[in-house]
């Protein structure tokens, strides 16, 4: 028997609903949505104990609002949403999941590495100081000598490296599954973002006990590219969201171009997406990519993760075999 049919018995999920495909496969807006609202469906009613993913960006939130959304028309719990407080995060993000977390009446469960924020907070440091590897509890010594074989004294407070990353938000986020005993994680991920997530399918099995605990990855929006995300917000998410905004939609064409009576903070859009920010990584190491809002600039000509540290990007498919999202 296949560790895919031992985790966990009650499951009937088909982990290879996806495979082949990319976004062309889905040849409208509507297609798209669609199958969105049936998978989250299915990882809703199939899982005991779920949680969504959300960090605040435009990927998560979407998938949020899918869970949200089928949950109320099927008559089914909304889960508890991770939160990956890596401690290097916009403060304007964090002020935003706080502020919608109240409004959408979410229960968040903060995944925070305390070994490691702890240490920082004792010592002072700043992004960018080293911090002793033999000062780190003995579960993050394993897990940068043992998994990630690094043989260095010290390691930087920095999110966007290999070791920083792993402790900072994949051991922060194993360690939050294992202590609330979650089965499946609904996560934003998408084929387009990156070439390490192209091959995902929309469930997707992470069940080898050694690497992180059990459980699966639903995904319910691989099927989007960066656009159709955008046109879902300004179409779907933001009328279905904002009282005062009009029914058919509207796309604002400036940072404070938004309809009379509704201002940033009534839009479950963060503020960095306005100011040009087109991915939300840390405030350390992710830099606006123009000036005008993600939604307006040259989606099919630049990068999306431009803005984002490139040594943390090309370590993606090892990180992921860690349990990186």
């Amino acid at each position: 028997m296949s560790k895919q049919a031992e985790f966990p018995e009650y499951l009937d999920v088909d982990y290879a609903d996806g495979e082949g495909e990319d976004p062309e496969d889905y040849r409208s807006i509507e297609d798209k949505i669609e199958k969105a609202i049936e998978v989250t469906r299915e990882g809703l009613q199939q899982y005991e104990n779920p949680v969504v993913m959300w960090t605040g960006g435009k990927d998560s939130t979407l998938t949020l609002y899918f869970v949200k959304e089928v949950a109320d028309r099927f008559d089914l719990e909304v889960p508890p949403v991770v939160f990956i407080d890596h401690y290097q995060h916009f403060d304007e993000l964090i002020d935003f999941v706080e502020h919608w977390a109240d409004e959408w009446d979410l229960e968040v469960i903060w995944a925070r590495n305390t070994d490691v924020g702890d240490y920082v907070d004792e010592h002072g440091l700043e992004p960018g100081d080293d911090i002793p590897i033999d000062a780190l509890s003995e579960h993050n010594q394993h897990h940068v000598r043992n998994l990630l074989e690094y043989e260095e004294e010290t390691f930087p407070f920095l999110l966007d490296t290999y070791v920083g990353n792993h402790l900072l938000k994949t051991v922060a986020l194993n360690d939050t599954l294992e202590a609330h005993d979650v089965d499946a994680v609904l996560s934003g991920v998408r084929w387009d973002e990156q070439e390490a997530r192209a091959d995902e399918t929309f469930f997707s099995p992470r069940h080898d006990p050694d690497i992180y605990p059990p459980h699966d990855r639903v995904q319910p929006i691989l099927q989007f590219t960066e656009a159709d995300v955008w046109e879902t917000f300004w179409n779907f998410v933001v009328p279905d969201t904002v009282e005062a905004f009009p029914e058919d939609g509207y796309v604002p064409q400036g940072q404070d171009d938004l309809p009379d009576g509704v201002g940033k903070e009534d839009v479950p859009v963060s503020p960095k997406y306005f100011a040009g920010f087109r991915s939300l990584g840390s405030e350390v190491s992710t830099d606006k990519a123009a000036e005008e809002p993600a939604w307006l600039q040259d989606m099919a000509n630049t990068t999306e993760r431009a803005g984002r540290a490139q040594d943390k990007e090309d370590l993606m498919e090892r990180l992921r075999d860690l349990g990186y999202m």
